[in-house]
């Protein structure tokens, strides 16, 4: 596995990679790697004959009051996961390789309404970060394929209308969510989990799969639906941030002539937020 922290070899190794006709599939990700990221490397081999996954944990998308110096970072473990997993290249630029002239003075990329409400809405500014980063990314990595967690499945329509807004000659593969035996999707935050919160944290995802339930049986009562599964985790333990039932492609509230939906939550436990979803066909 090759290692890079330079924009200029990275480009160097993909412009002959090119070269020789060979296709090239993207992983991008803040590090403190887990299953569910290697899950997503494990696709992308599949997909193209090169994987690029890069490393890095952007500033941009953090907002005030959040844990960007704390943000768990494990690079030496991380690095050696992506080799064995056969990774190619893992790029691991700096926060000045990236914004050589700072955030202020950054150009950025916005991508209207999908990035509005849920997480956009509880934290502002985010996926600004988030379009951004992937944006340069994507321009120094080139790829004709580029895999995302359906955890973060807001992010995931973002990216997906990003590249569609923009003409991006990238297919953006959405892969499905890696979970603890518990049900827990599997986070980097999870690491900030006793084993006692862990235990606690798991109601998230059973929330998820008991208005999935009563979605199927024929209770389209949006609404109440969210109402009552908000007051069902405050009684578990955690404290809803949103909880919310919505159309899975335009993200916007669901409606009675939606087939198919996406339940999207968020808690917190303590001082970590969770976040889950689940798409329900109804």
């Amino acid at each position: 596995m090759q290692s890079t922290s330079e924009i200029k070899s990275l480009r160097s190794q993909i412009k002959a990679w090119r070269q020789q006709g060979l296709s090239i599939a993207f992983v991008p990700t803040m590090g403190n790697l887990h299953l569910g990221h290697f899950s997503l490397v494990e696709k992308a081999k599949t997909l193209a004959d090169k994987v690029v996954v890069s490393i890095f944990v952007n500033p941009m998308q953090f907002g005030e009051n959040e844990d960007l110096d704390n943000y768990p970072r494990t690079l030496d473990e991380d690095k050696k996961g992506l080799a064995e997993l056969g990774t190619d290249i893992v790029f691991t630029p700096s926060v000045a390789s990236i914004y050589p002239n700072g955030l202020s003075a950054q150009s950025y990329v916005d991508v209207p309404g999908i990035s509005l409400g849920y997480c956009g809405g509880k934290r502002p500014g985010h996926f600004k970060g988030v379009a951004t980063v992937v944006t340069k990314l994507f321009n120094m990595v080139q790829p004709d394929f580029a895999c995302f967690g359906e955890k973060d499945y807001q992010q995931l329509q973002v990216i997906k209308t990003m590249v569609r807004d923009l003409s991006m000659p990238i297919e953006v593969v959405g892969v499905a969510t890696q979970r603890e035996f518990s049900g827990l999707a599997m986070s980097s935050r999870n690491g900030y989990l006793s084993e006692t919160e862990k235990e606690t944290a798991k109601a998230l995802y059973q929330s998820l799969l008991e208005i999935s339930t009563q979605l199927k049986a024929g209770n389209h009562n949006f609404a109440q639906l969210e109402a009552g599964a908000k007051v069902a985790l405050e009684q578990k333990g955690l404290k809803a941030d949103y909880f919310a039932i919505a159309n899975k492609d335009t993200l916007n509230p669901a409606t009675l002539g939606d087939d198919h939906l996406v339940i999207l939550a968020a808690a917190f436990l303590g001082s970590v937020r969770l976040i889950d979803n689940l798409q329900v066909s109804i």
